[in-house]
């Protein structure tokens, strides 16, 4: 099969690097000519939000699915009516693009998320309490395009751009799950993951799995996940992030229609990875076990702030000499501050190992650079 990627980053290269042991043939679309998936795929240098590049890039592959959903779906739905196989589907991609589409989908199909009102462009800002939370309604990612309005005094600082404002929700721990679902119609779930950010970049720190949650909040998960696989007309793999609050609610935060940062410790911590399972996904396998081996985590190796140039993994050798520890780098040449570049896996066999593990390994891991200090 002749399996197209929408964007050549490190999802797609670690997808590629698990699917190569298939017999198919990957394209990715990217604007770079070195992006992480350059020396294991045919790359077409070219714009994913582009619409006539999308559908050149899409013609003749039997299937074509995306890394990242910030894409033109107007060409994967003209694909799709050539005769395509765009997974998942258009109409869940364009939902998902818009915050505001995906607020109205968690309504609409009775799966809990936190209250919300919709804010326009040129409009009054709605009526409601503080504090909320601004989420703009396309564009945003890893924290990107969010901000917390506290009081009336900061409604200056509000964007005016379309907008969900949604009720800030007192947060005890952030979980992520894992689903998937293929043509047939068979679904599979994996462990739900605790995911601890850092505060300063608003991104995934690390994660753990499987995540210390009580019996209640695990069925709370487990009915979400079940409500979303039977509201979905589309086979794909997605990632649910979800707020457990103070009051022991669970909520979904919101929904990614690919690969997911925090399902990389399935790699080496579950029978089968993320990455396994989407190719089932996509050429309609069999779903894969999605079983836990043991404890296992996630850190992410991210751009020191204050570098920019060629990269430098300060600590790799230390980390290497670690048993059941795993690094993964994406191939990217040039850091910044903030920047994920690579990350590492761990195993252990009881939570607290797993935790002091990661903990030792992020004080002594940096990316940095040679080059000028990015000041």
């Amino acid at each position: 099969m002749r399996i197209g990627i929408l964007g050549g980053g490190q999802l797609g290269r670690m997808f590629i690097q698990e699917a190569l042991k298939y017999d198919n043939e990957f394209y990715v679309l990217d604007p770079s000519a070195d992006c992480p998936s350059a020396n294991i795929a045919q790359v077409t240098l070219g714009n994913f939000n582009n619409y006539d590049e999308v559908l050149a890039f899409g013609q003749g592959k039997e299937v074509l699915t995306m890394e990242i959903e910030h894409i033109n779906v107007a060409a994967l739905e003209t694909l799709e009516k050539q005769g395509v196989k765009v997974i998942p589907s258009p109409g869940i991609v364009k939902m998902i693009q818009q915050k505001i589409l995906q607020k109205r989908f968690y309504k609409e199909k009775g799966i809990p998320s936190p209250n919300f009102s919709v804010y326009r462009k040129g409009e009054a800002v709605p009526d409601r309490s503080f504090p909320f939370v601004q989420k703009l309604n396309t564009g945003g990612y890893d924290g990107k395009g969010v901000q917390v309005i506290e009081n009336k005094g900061q409604l200056s600082l509000l964007w005016e751009e379309d907008s969900v404002l949604e009720d800030l929700v007192e947060v005890k721990k952030e979980l992520s799950v894992i689903v998937a679902k293929n043509e047939n119609g068979e679904t599979r779930t994996f462990p739900v993951t605790e995911m601890v950010a850092d505060p300063e970049l608003n991104l995934l720190d690390f994660n753990i799995c499987p995540a210390e949650i009580s019996p209640s909040v695990g069925l709370q998960v487990q009915n979400i996940t079940r409500k979303f696989l039977s509201c979905i007309d589309s086979p794909g793999l997605f990632a649910i992030e979800l707020f457990w609050d103070k009051n022991d609610k669970v909520w979904v935060n919101e929904i990614a229609p690919r690969l997911h940062n925090s399902g990389h410790q399935t790699q080496e911590g579950n029978y089968n990875s993320q990455f396994e399972q989407f190719y089932r996904v996509l050429c309609n396998l069999p779903l894969a076990d999605t079983g836990h081996r043991a404890f296992s985590g996630m850190l992410n190796l991210v751009g020191e702030k204050g570098y920019e140039g060629k990269v430098i993994y300060e600590g790799l050798e230390e980390v290497l000499r670690l048993p059941k520890t795993y690094v993964h780098l994406y191939g990217k040449k040039e850091t910044r501050s903030g920047r994920k570049m690579g990350h590492i896996n761990v195993v252990a066999d009881t939570r607290a190992e797993l935790v002091k593990k990661l903990s030792q390994i992020k004080s002594g891991v940096k990316v940095r650079s040679r080059g000028q200090r990015d000041m």
